[in-house]
């Protein structure tokens, strides 16, 4: 009779640092994986900790070599610069930014989920034709679209308004892609228990699947307000007076049209991260959790 061996493979406790981890492979990998991403965090994180030390640094001070991460002097005179500068009034920049931003990310979140809810959990006729169509114009590049969007929000007489940069931006594929693949992953037994106790079509969209995909609707969200808070290249093109003018378009107007003083730019770059980083540190566990979700369990 012959004896059946079985070898037994040890468990490993991720949830452990790599060098408490029992076996010598899982180690070495993720020591590798270390010596992998250490040097990209490193060239990811140092131009920000030059551009805000630059922008505490004096303005005499900034080009000195070699670089000094650490100002010996720090002080605010770059940033009472910055505000009280004639010609930029970065916190008007700042606010149109803000109200942009918002304003898109609102209108993004509701018509994609809607449509996503539509592809997703709704049977009509078509549907998987209308989304594989919808899918194919992430192939359009966005300059196509360029001179008939501008056409456009010229004969409705808005350019140099906030809604020449909201309502162009409030259709995202991308958006509708993500929430429809999470979306399925919802029990339809959820669906039905609703339907059976009263609930239309919108109320169980409303009170069972929007709240259930709370990380993926978050996740969505601060990628579009990052993307419209970063946007420069159609606000340039919309916008024309300097009291419409959004962060980053004036700070490219900040850098082209004679300010050289490199302490105020570096503060006006630092006035337009300082957002983005806080809400990134808020809200990154939910950015990843959607992200990740929405990978397992999309169809």
């Amino acid at each position: 009779m012959a004896i059946e061996t079985r070898t037994h493979e040890p468990t490993v406790d991720y949830s452990l640092p790599f060098w408490k981890r029992k076996t010598v492979l899982h180690r070495i990998d993720m020591a590798v994986i270390l010596i992998l991403l250490i040097p990209v965090a490193i060239a990811t994180i140092l131009p920000l900790v030059y551009m805000f030390s630059q922008a505490f640094t004096p303005e005499d001070q900034v080009r000195n070599w070699p670089v000094e991460y650490i100002p010996r002097e720090p002080t605010l005179a770059s940033f009472q610069l910055l505000v009280t500068w004639p010609n930029l009034p970065i916190m008007r920049w700042m606010l149109n930014s803000f109200i942009v931003s918002t304003s898109v990310t609102a209108l993004v979140l509701t018509i994609n989920s809607l449509t996503a809810y539509a592809f997703g959990r709704l049977e009509f006729p078509g549907r998987d034709f209308l989304f594989i169509f919808v899918l194919t114009t992430l192939m359009i590049p966005g300059e196509v679209t360029l001179i008939p969007t501008f056409v456009i929000m010229r004969r409705l007489e808005w350019l140099d308004t906030y809604n020449a940069l909201i309502w162009p931006a409030g259709a995202g594929v991308f958006g509708i892609f993500l929430l429809r693949q999470f979306f399925q992953s919802i029990p339809r037994e959820l669906e039905d228990a609703a339907i059976i106790d009263g609930c239309g079509k919108f109320g169980t969209y409303w009170r069972i699947v929007l709240p259930l995909s709370r990380s993926a609707l978050i996740a969505l969200g601060i990628f579009t307000f990052l993307g419209s808070w970063n946007d420069l290249f159609w606000p340039l093109i919309a916008l024309n007076s300097n009291e419409m003018r959004t962060l980053p378009v004036g700070l490219s107007i900040l850098q082209h049209e004679g300010y050289t003083m490199q302490g105020l730019g570096m503060a006006a770059a630092a006035l337009t991260t300082v957002p983005v980083l806080i809400l990134y540190g808020i809200f990154q566990r939910h950015i990843i959790q959607g992200v990740m979700v929405t990978g397992l369990t999309g169809r």
